[in-house]
């Protein structure tokens, strides 16, 4: 098997989502989805509530298969459930107008930055957001 460069790998995944955010965008009911047709137009048209709630049952979903992992199960599970996790979050970004390109933007931004220094600074940030 012939290794895959990992720019080359990067910006196939980033179009395999931003693919994937394009059917989800073409399912909002202002550019004709269908709720009776359409899972996603469905989850749009019932509000944040109806994908949130999907957002914590795949969230828990990924933490048992991985869980289940750790235990001998199979691995491949925790890779079906993280992509029921990203699809429903991608569900949730197009409702609030926000794109992958946004997150992947955002990932960008914290890269080189170390995940104790990145934390500790947002929590400066909203302390001082919120006066204290």
């Amino acid at each position: 098997m012939t290794a895959v460069p990992v720019p080359a790998l990067a910006n196939a995944s980033q179009d395999a989502l931003a693919r994937l955010a394009a059917v989800i965008e073409s399912r909002k009911a202002a550019k004709g989805g269908d709720p009776t047709a359409s899972y996603v137009a469905r989850l749009l048209h019932q509000g944040p509530d109806a994908f949130l709630k999907k957002i914590g049952e795949e969230a828990t979903e990924v933490v048992m298969a991985a869980k289940d992992a750790d235990h001998g199960g199979a691995k491949e599970k925790i890779v079906s459930e993280v992509a029921d996790l990203w699809f429903h979050c991608l569900i949730a970004l197009a409702h609030y107008d926000l794109t992958p390109a946004d997150v992947i933007a955002e990932l960008e931004r914290r890269a080189g930055t170390s995940g104790m220094e990145e934390k500790a600074l947002r929590k400066a940030v909203l302390r001082d957001a919120q006066g204290g």
